[in-house]
């Protein structure tokens, strides 16, 4: 069954002709916790767009109460830690999906983005909050810490200080915090922030596809590599589209003082 005409207990996923795939987290009665059930249909809805030539942008959202407020801790609870290990590597799984999926990657965050929730928001490429969000990762006020990421890529985002404070501490910062400390791209006023994931989505999927990709896999390779490896690899990609149509179509375009189309070739 195709993953766009599955029904999903803990998922929604909506692709518009426009190539904006719209990914809701889709348990409200929880506030959008994740569970096992959750990790699972990640990781398969996470694959299908990945794969589809017809997804040009994804946008993940919650409601507006919460983006995903972390995981259900009543299930959480009964862990031991060979399940607590095979429920964190299965999250790594869609992790990595989501990160190195080869199209651009939209949050777009109204409430509580709590725990796993704040680190799925790490996740991706582009980050919209509206002014009632709010960021934390308390999971050290119930013994444990993050462990889907948070301790990684959180310092890739800010400074470690900053990302300390707030895995040692769990306390939640605003949008405008998120704002200045680079969490967040940029804050809308609330209820907008679809719109505003919907507004760059669209002027992203104006853009060569083949480049975006390239750009995005040259940019998270500077977070693995040193300085002169990331370089050889961006130049490798970067010469590499100068074989593609929408390279030329890009640059003749712009000497013909008209707008291009891009194909994706």
């Amino acid at each position: 069954m195709d993953y766009l005409s599955k029904q999903y207990n803990t998922m929604q996923v909506e692709l518009g002709e426009n190539g904006i795939a719209l990914v809701r987290f889709n348990r409200p009665q929880a506030m959008n916790a994740a569970n096992v059930e959750m990790s699972l249909e990640r990781v398969e809805l996470y694959s299908g767009l990945a794969y589809d030539q017809r997804v040009r942008v994804v946008i993940i959202t919650g409601n507006e109460k919460a983006y995903c407020a972390g995981g259900d801790l009543a299930a959480f609870s009964q862990f031991d830690p060979a399940q607590a290990k095979d429920f964190a590597m299965r999250g790594l799984n869609y992790q990595k999906i989501l990160m190195d999926m080869p199209k651009p990657t939209i949050a777009a965050i109204s409430g509580y983005a709590f725990g796993g929730g704040m680190e799925n928001v790490l996740l991706c490429d582009l980050r919209v909050a509206a002014e009632n969000a709010k960021f934390a990762l308390p999971e050290i006020k119930v013994g444990i810490f993050p462990g889907g990421g948070g301790t990684q890529r959180l310092v890739q985002n800010t400074s470690i200080c900053k990302a300390k404070e707030m895995i040692f501490l769990g306390e939640p910062i605003g949008a405008e915090e998120a704002l200045r400390l680079g969490i967040v791209n940029k804050v809308v006023p609330n209820g907008e922030h679809i719109n505003a994931a919907m507004e760059w989505a669209e002027k992203l999927c104006r853009r060569p596809p083949l480049a975006l990709r390239e750009a995005k896999r040259a940019v998270n390779a500077a977070w693995g590599l040193d300085i002169y490896a990331g370089m050889e690899q961006e130049i490798e990609a970067w010469s590499g589209l100068y074989a593609t149509e929408d390279q030329k179509e890009g640059m003749h375009a712009f000497l013909e003082k008209r707008k291009p189309h891009f194909t994706g070739k």
